[in-house]
């Protein structure tokens, strides 16, 4: 039995790294998809292979920005199958970074609207419709920055991302009564575009890689199961986590 048979989801920041894994994942697993990013023409090949591996999904290219496009892509998925049960929130940027005497208004309200109200405004609506169905599972995408430790410099990418851990302990305890599980996966550092773009030299990237407990950085496909481990029943007591899926960077400091 595939562990997302029957089951509708939404997947934002889709069209690479940790959303596109994800979007194969859950297809391979069963799942009808409405996939999400700004990238229409990326989204397009994601849904081919998707396809072209017996699977089902439509794509929706927007702004998470923008509450009328957390209210389509809902509005999508149940038009097209009928149903909403599974939400994984995951687009996100880096951000404005360097020192935060320094950091503009503009860079840290476009981290806070990209990777915290973006997602508040996805499960605003992705909830509202997975109560009608009985419960449904939702998972953001967080970060250890800001929550086991930080680094310099990265001030509206910490705190965005780690709002995202009060939010979702606030939906679970809120919606937990009607079904809806809400959790958090916390990556440490992923093989990435966004990794790449902000280690571009292979000395930049070996240091971070060994500040991880397995001295190394994880894989998108990594990262993807553990979603769908907090997107699936197997986790049908599990809410309201932070859950940390970080190859021991929290706990590493040699």
């Amino acid at each position: 039995m595939k562990r997302l048979e029957g089951k509708v989801a939404i997947v934002t920041g889709a069209s690479s790294g940790i959303g596109y894994a994800t979007a194969k994942l859950f297809a391979h697993e069963g799942a009808k998809l409405v996939v999400a990013a700004r990238r229409e023409s990326e989204l397009k090949k994601l849904v081919e292979e998707i396809s072209s591996a017996g699977g089902e999904a439509i794509a929706l290219a927007g702004d998470v920005r923008s509450e009328e496009f957390a209210k389509a892509l809902v509005a999508a998925a149940v038009r097209r199958f009928g149903r909403l049960d599974v939400a994984a929130n995951n687009a996100g940027i880096i951000g404005e970074t360097g020192p935060s005497t320094g950091i503009s208004e503009k860079g840290w309200n476009e981290a806070l609207a990209i990777n915290l109200t973006s997602a508040f405004l996805g499960a605003k609506h992705e909830i509202a419709e997975m109560v009608k169905h009985g419960g449904g599972s939702v998972v953001f995408t967080s970060t250890f920055v800001g929550y086991t430790f930080s680094f310099p410099g990265v001030a509206a990418y910490a705190a965005s991302k780690s709002g995202l851990i009060g939010l979702t302990q606030a939906l679970a305890a809120e919606f937990g009564p009607q079904g809806i599980r809400v959790n958090a996966i916390l990556p440490g550092a992923v093989a990435t575009p966004m990794f790449y773009s902000v280690n571009e030299s292979p000395e930049a990237q070996d240091g971070l890689s060994k500040m991880h407990a397995l001295k190394r950085v994880g894989t998108p496909e990594e990262l993807a199961k553990s979603i769908l481990y907090l997107a699936s029943d197997d986790s049908s007591f599990v809410t309201g986590t932070a859950h940390l899926v970080d190859g021991g960077i929290s706990i590493t400091r040699s």
